[in-house]
């Protein structure tokens, strides 16, 4: 198995990109440009290295090398991204890496392309980038033709070399077991399961009784051999099962307008652990958007936006409305959940103004609702 830790390490030795290896601060899924430009380098990298692995690092400073992490990206969905757009698309895995100095919320993005051996082109147009678009790469930079382009296998002696230099081995795994407990208070429950005589899964969270469920918030789980963080979550409902075989997790979100609430099941992932050495995550969406009264959901949606506008005009709030913030992001997602257009413009209008409060509370919020939408949508 390889340590993903060790892997971003060794290709950052390199210093510069290359032909199987890219770097970036960050990437954007939510704008068409955003999108096309992750799509290029996916592509270009996947022409470039048609017998190997080649890597998208996530969360790096490009002329210092220095490691800033990114927020943990939970999107099942970005295989689709690439199905949709590309003729003879790579397979892609996106995976969060935890590194020990980071804080606790996040990682390094790493974005492993497993080539088709096939030239992989745009079968449909996005952003400035046309219909039949061939992108390769040429050092450190992506390259693009309309015409033929031939694959050429280059780099595969290296990134084998690297990928045999990251494998895991006792060490690294006590290691990182004993890291994950250090990190965790005794609070969060830190615990261990090995699977298969080979796997070994840390999980930690808060456990909290509703009725007779039991959920875990802040919740922590991490596949140890391979330094990869498969959940994290910092304020949603989690419940967690776990047989010889398996380890499952079921997301829940907590809603509520007035006195009208519940726990609404979101996503089940279910890891599943197999004799070879391999294991597979697939995802489920359960969620069914919760119907409420329009009539108090239309006094909910203009509250919130007088104390969004109060919050534009630098006007002090109430008492009461400082405790109404916090539930802004959340009652905007309710509206956008029952057909109202505006609320998702409205949570985009506010992520800039809940960044910039001391209290943070209301920006995790909002991520979190932000998520809620993006899992519905790409459903």
């Amino acid at each position: 198995m390889i340590n993903k830790r060790l892997l971003i390490k060794n290709l950052l030795a390199h210093n510069d990109e290359n032909s199987f290896y890219d770097k970036k601060r960050k990437i954007s899924l939510d704008t068409n440009e955003g999108k096309a430009k992750f799509l290029k380098h996916v592509c270009a990298l996947s022409n470039s290295n048609p017998e190997n692995n080649s890597y998208i690092v996530i969360g790096v400073e490009d002329e210092t090398n220095k490691i800033e992490g990114v927020d943990f990206f939970d999107d099942s969905k970005i295989q689709n991204i690439v199905n949709s757009y590309f003729e003879n698309p790579p397979k892609i895995q996106y995976e969060n890496i935890p590194f020990p100095r980071l804080p606790r919320h996040k990682v390094v993005g790493l974005v492993t392309i497993h080539s088709k051996n096939k030239v992989t082109f745009l079968k449909k147009a996005i952003w400035k980038y046309v219909k039949g678009r061939i992108f390769f790469r040429r050092g450190s930079n992506s390259m693009s033709t309309l015409g033929k382009f031939e694959l050429k296998n280059t780099n595969q002696h290296i990134v084998e070399a690297i990928e045999i230099n990251a494998s895991n081995n006792i060490e690294l795994t006590l290691n990182g077991v004993f890291n994950f407990f250090n990190r965790h208070k005794k609070a969060y429950h830190p615990t261990y399961r090995v699977f298969n005589e080979q796997f070994v899964l840390c999980w930690a969270g808060k456990k909290k009784k509703v009725g007779d469920k039991v959920f875990y918030s802040r919740v922590d789980i991490e596949l140890i051999n391979e330094q990869v963080r498969l959940f994290y979550s910092a304020l949603d409902e989690v419940k967690i099962e776990h047989n010889h075989r398996s380890f499952i997790i079921t997301e829940y979100v907590y809603l509520r307008i007035k006195d009208d609430f519940d726990y609404y099941p979101l996503e089940k992932t279910v890891i599943h652990f197999k004799d070879n050495g391999k294991h597979d995550i697939v995802s489920e969406l359960l969620f069914q958007p919760p119907k409420f009264d329009k009539t108090v959901l239309h006094h909910v949606f203009n509250s919130c936006n007088a104390i969004v506008l109060k919050l534009k005009k630098n006007l002090l709030l109430t008492k009461n409305e400082l405790s109404d913030l916090q539930e802004i992001p959340t009652n905007y997602l309710i509206c956008a959940l029952n057909g109202f257009e505006e609320a998702k413009l409205k949570l985009e209008e506010i992520k800039e103004i809940l960044r910039s409060l001391d209290d943070k509370s209301a920006y995790i919020k909002y991520k979190e609702a932000v998520r809620v939408l993006r899992k519905v949508k790409n459903q």
